[in-house]
C-alpha cells in the first residue's frame, strides 16, 4: 500500500505563483509514473503533468509552460511548480502514482485546493 499526502495549495493572485508537494511513504517500487491531476467543480478529472522514474514529463496543452512537474525519487517526493497561474487554473490538485507492470497499482491522494482569484 502507498500513501501519497498533497500539500502547497492555497488562494493566489492571478499571475502568481504556488509550489505543491506530494509525498509518498509505503511500498514504493521503481519505475512507476507519479502525476498531478486537478477538477474543478462540475468538471471531470484532467491530467495536468506526468513524469516517469526516468524523469520524462509530459503537460496538458493548457499548462505547458507555465508548470513544472519534478520529482526526488530518494525522497519518494513530487513537485509542481505553478508560474503565471490563472483563474481557469482553480481546482482541486491530486497526487498520483501508477505503475503499469507488476505489481501493478493506481493510488491517489486526498487532493489539495488551489484558488486563483484577485
Amino acid at each position: 500500500q502507498v500513501r501519497l499526502v498533497e500539500s502547497g495549495g492555497g488562494l493566489v493572485q492571478p499571475g502568481g505563483s504556488l509550489r505543491l508537494t506530494c509525498e509518498a511513504s509505503g511500498r514504493i517500487f521503481s519505475g512507476d509514473r507519479w502525476g498531478w491531476y486537478r477538477q474543478a467543480p462540475g468538471k471531470e478529472r484532467e491530467m495536468v503533468a506526468t513524469i516517469t522514474s526516468g524523469g520524462t514529463a509530459n503537460y496538458a496543452t493548457s499548462v505547458e509552460g507555465r508548470f513544472t512537474i519534478s520529482r526526488d525519487n530518494r525522497k519518494n517526493t513530487m513537485d509542481l511548480q505553478m508560474d503565471n497561474v490563472k483563474p481557469e487554473d482553480t481546482a482541486v490538485y491530486y497526487c498520483n502514482s501508477r505503475r503499469f507492470v507488476s505489481p501493478n497499482y493506481n493510488y491517489w491522494g486526498q487532493g489539495t485546493q488551489v484558488t486563483v482569484s484577485s
